[in-house]
């Protein structure tokens, strides 16, 4: 009897990690604006925590980016966290770091195939220069990701 609820439970876990395994893919965007650059990868909460720390700094750090009206920000992906403005980091995307579709000439804010890409309420990783001068629109966040040249949704 033994065996035969290992083999059930082994299957079971088989059949979950082929599920899990047929994801998504991911799309990776990126600029060549800040070529050879090494970015220091940080977790949210210690990247908005020590803000003053990472200054001038560039930095790969993963959460949840909301767009609208006047707002293009970054915010905690945990459950947890503070979502209010003041946890939030502004993403300033510029003309002057344009981003591509990898292997392609495809541009994140592109009109392609009939729509744009989607990243409002996406979990994206970013990676940026941290700028703690510039706190966004009416200066309502923690700070900004300046020179952004990277984007995975």
């Amino acid at each position: 009897m033994m065996p035969v609820k290992i083999s059930k439970v082994f299957f079971v876990n088989a059949l979950l990690a082929l599920f899990l395994s047929c994801g998504k893919q991911h799309q990776v965007f990126e600029s060549n604006c800040n070529e050879g650059v090494t970015f220091k990868k940080v977790d949210f909460a210690e990247l908005t925590s020590h803000l003053e720390k990472y200054d001038k700094q560039y930095v790969e750090v993963t959460g949840k980016y909301i767009e609208g009206y006047e707002q293009s920000a970054l915010f905690n992906d945990s459950l947890f966290a503070d979502h209010s403005l003041k946890k939030a980091l502004w993403v300033n995307f510029s003309q002057d770091c344009p981003l591509y579709l990898t292997g392609t000439r495809i541009g994140l804010f592109e009109y392609n195939n009939g729509t744009f890409t989607q990243i409002n309420k996406s979990f994206i990783t970013i990676k940026g220069k941290v700028n703690v001068r510039n706190t966004g629109y009416l200066n309502k966040y923690r700070g900004t990701l300046d020179k952004v040249s990277f984007i995975k949704l």
